[in-house]
C-alpha cells in the first residue's frame, strides 16, 4: 500500500556507498507471524539514532533497505524517527540509516483545522479520509458524535479541494441569487456541482453518523449505557505528514457515576497506506474502572450486514451509505483491539435515531490513570474492497499485526 521512494541513479551510488559506510546505524525487524508484512510503519527512538551517528538532531539522515533503496520517513512530535518495512513471514529485514540529505518525498498523510465548515477536523491518508465534528457544531444543537467518513479512490490527497468546492463563496452567492430568482433546477445542479456530497471522480461524503458513534468513536458505558462525548472542546495537530498525521482532541467534562469533572483526551494517529487510525484514550477525574468501547454505527438499510469476533479481535460493518440505492458503493468501517479480554456484542437503541438501529461494540475495561489503545477505519468498495469478506479479513490481518508486533532492534 505504501510508495516506496526510488532514487535516481547517482541518489542510489550515494546510498549504497552510504549503507556500507561503517557509520551508519542498523535496525533489524523480525516478523513473528506466518504472513508477509508489506508498508508496515515501524518506530524507532530518533535520539538513539542521532547519538548512534554522532549527529545533532537538527541532521538530516537517509534511510535505506536491504537492496539500498531510499526509504521515506519522519521525525514525530513524540521524539520517534517513523519509516516503512516490508518483512517476509517469519523473517527479518535490516534497513540502515546514515546522515545525508533524503530525496524529496510526496506529503500523503494530512489533515488540519476548518474553521469555515463549523471547527472540523479533517484528515486523510492514500487509502482514506476522516473528520471529527466540534465545538462551533456543537454550539448550533446538532447532534453528531461520532466520526465521519469521506470515501476516496485515489492516493492523491483530496479533502482540501473538497472543502474549498464546498465552501466556494462566489458559488453560493450565485447558488442564492438563482434561488431567489425562482430558478431552483438551475440553482440546484449548481450545489450538484460543488457538493462534497457528489463523488467528482474521486469520491465524497456519503456516511451517515447522526446522534451515534459513527465510524469508530470511542465512549465510557457505565452500567452498559453509552455516554456520548459529543464534539471534541480543544485540538492539537501533533504531526502532519508527510508519512504520519497525529491530532490531539480534548472533550468537555462529563459526570460517569459519581465523578463529575471527567475529562476524555483522545491522541488520533493516521499513518500512510493503513485504513485504520491508531486511537489512545485518557480519562482524567475517573475513580473506578469503567467498560470503554469501541463503536459503529448500524442503520436500517443493511441490518445484518456486521460481524463481530472477540477473540480475533475485531468488528466490522458494510455501510449502504446515505443513498442505499445510487451508486455511492459501500462503505466498509471496522476497528480492531490489541486488547485480547475485549468482548464484542451487537446493542440495538430501544428505539431507532431516524435510520440508526444501534451498535456494534467492543468493549474494554478502563482503568485509572491507564489508557484505552484501538484501532478504527474504513475502506470502499470502490477503492480495494470487492466484498464484505475482503475487509473482515484486512481487519483479521490488522489484528494478528497490533497482537503481534514487528521487533524492531536498533545497533
Amino acid at each position: 500500500m505504501n510508495k516506496i521512494v526510488l532514487l535516481t541513479a547517482t541518489a542510489l551510488g550515494a546510498c549504497l556507498w552510504g549503507c556500507g559506510n561503517p557509520q551508519t546505524v542498523t535496525v533489524t525487524v523480525t516478523n513473528p507471524l506466518d504472513a508477509e508484512r508489506t508498508g508496515e510503519m515501524i518506530e524507532v527512538p530518533a535520539a538513539q539514532v542521532f547519538q548512534s551517528l554522532n549527529l545533532p538532531d537538527t541532521a538530516h539522515v537517509i534511510v535505506c533497505n536491504a537492496q539500498a533503496q531510499e526509504i521515506p520517513y519522519q521525525l514525530t512530535h513524540d521524539g520517534k524517527l517513523i519509516f516503512p518495512v516490508s518483512v517476509s513471514a517469519k523473517g527479518t529485514e535490516a534497513y540502515t540509516i546514515r546522515q545525508g540529505t533524503p530525496a524529496e518525498t510526496d506529503t500523503v498523510a494530512y489533515g488540519r483545522h476548518y474553521p469555515e465548515r463549523l471547527d472540523d477536523i479533517a484528515w486523510e491518508n492514500d487509502r482514506a479520509a476522516y473528520r471529527a465534528y466540534g465545538p462551533a457544531l456543537q454550539q448550533k444543537g446538532e447532534q453528531a458524535y461520532g466520526y465521519d467518513v469521506f470515501t476516496k479512490n485515489t492516493d492523491r490527497l483530496v479533502v482540501e479541494d473538497r472543502y474549498a468546492m464546498e465552501l466556494d463563496t462566489a458559488a453560493w452567492a450565485k447558488i442564492n441569487a438563482l434561488r431567489k430568482a425562482g430558478k431552483k433546477q438551475e440553482a440546484d445542479e449548481l450545489v450538484r456541482q460543488i457538493s462534497y456530497h457528489v463523488d467528482h471522480g474521486n469520491g465524497m461524503d456519503c456516511y451517515a453518523v447522526g446522534p451515534t458513534l459513527g465510524g469508530g468513536t470511542s465512549a465510557l458505558m457505565p452500567d452498559s449505557a453509552i455516554v456520548y462525548p459529543y464534539c471534541y472542546k480543544e485540538y492539537e495537530i501533533l504531526d502532519n505528514g508527510p508519512l504520519r498525521f497525529t491530532v490531539k482532541l480534548t472533550f468537555n467534562p462529563l459526570t460517569i457515576g459519581n465523578d463529575t469533572d471527567v475529562v476524555e483526551t483522545r491522541i488520533i494517529r493516521l499513518d500512510k497506506g493503513s485504513q485504520l487510525n491508531q486511537t489512545t484514550v485518557t480519562y482524567a477525574n475517573l475513580s473506578q474502572p469503567t467498560p470503554v468501547a469501541g463503536g459503529i454505527v448500524l442503520h436500517a438499510a443493511n441490518a445484518e450486514g456486521y460481524a463481530h469476533n472477540a477473540q480475533e479481535g475485531y468488528i466490522a460493518y458494510a455501510d449502504p451509505t446515505t443513498e442505499p440505492q445510487s451508486d455511492n458503493g459501500i462503505v466498509y468501517v471496522g476497528a480492531v483491539f490489541p486488547d485480547t479480554t475485549v468482548q464484542t456484542k451487537v446493542q440495538l437503541f430501544d428505539k431507532p435515531a431516524g435510520d440508526a438501529l444501534g451498535h456494534v461494540l467492543g468493549i474494554c475495561t478502563y482503568s485509572p490513570g491507564d489508557t484505552f489503545t484501538y484501532y478504527w477505519g474504513s475502506g470502499w468498495s470502490k477503492y480495494g474492497f470487492d466484498t464484505d469478506e475482503s475487509w473482515t479479513d484486512y481487519l483479521k490481518a490488522y489484528a494478528k499485526q497490533v497482537r503481534h508486533p514487528l521487533q524492531v532492534t536498533v545497533k
